[in-house]
């Protein structure tokens, strides 16, 4: 069906992660995204990792005109920082901390309750979403979590700050926990952890398009 041409265009998704299996995933989940519900184009764009990758990524990618004003969800996997969480279970950030700020996040209710109709039975965990620039482990994880912050991942901080640098627009953080205290992980995709973080992360694509769509219905 054509639009009307009086009807406003559905800015588009923009899904940023950092590695091949993420995108892998990410990829095969976006498959059949208008059967899925996506309410405009999506596209899935691998930045390479670490923050400075993440920033020139994203940054060329909103460049393009046709992706301008997308709305940017940062994704993939994550360490978990506190006792108890497990491979699997998911991150809602409900903002982004990195060395040039804090970035509040979007729409955070919106994406857990999304979450928990597309991912059945997993963990969603919400709080702050800490940015380094390296892999986090032993007594830095602590450091870490004892200010406040759920789980740490190399991209997603510079991923959102660059995003709303570029211009107004919704934005959020989503990611797997592949790694978490009591199960730390080595080599993703060769233990069970990695594989579940993976089956999880194909799964979350419709709670993505349920929140566009959401974030784009007439406020009353």
């Amino acid at each position: 069906m054509a639009r009307d041409p009086g009807t406003p265009a559905v800015p588009p998704l923009l899904i940023a992660c950092a590695l091949g299996i993420e995108q892998l995933a990410l990829r095969r989940g976006a498959r059949g995204a208008a059967r899925a519900g996506a309410p405009a184009p999506v596209t899935v764009v691998r930045t390479g990792m670490g923050p400075a990758h993440a920033r020139r990524a994203v940054s060329r990618a909103l460049e393009d005109a046709a992706w301008r004003d997308a709305a940017v969800i940062a994704s993939g996997f994550c360490a978990g920082l506190a006792p108890g969480m497990h491979p699997g279970d998911l991150i809602v950030a409900d903002e982004t901390r990195g060395p040039d700020g804090v970035t509040p996040c979007t729409g955070t209710d919106l994406l857990v309750k999304a979450l928990a109709r597309a991912v059945p039975g997993r963990t969603v965990h919400t709080g702050p979403l800490t940015g380094s620039d390296h892999v986090v482990r032993g007594p830095e994880r602590a450091a870490l979590r004892a200010g406040g912050a759920v789980a740490v991942d190399m991209e997603s901080a510079a991923t959102l700050r660059t995003a709303v640098a570029a211009g107004p627009r919704p934005v959020a953080a989503v990611r797997v926990v592949v790694d978490a205290p009591e199960h730390e992980l080595v080599r993703i995709g060769t233990v069970r952890g990695g594989i579940s973080a993976f089956r999880v992360l194909r799964a979350v694509l419709p709670a993505f398009f349920e929140w566009h769509r959401s974030l784009l219905l007439p406020r009353r």
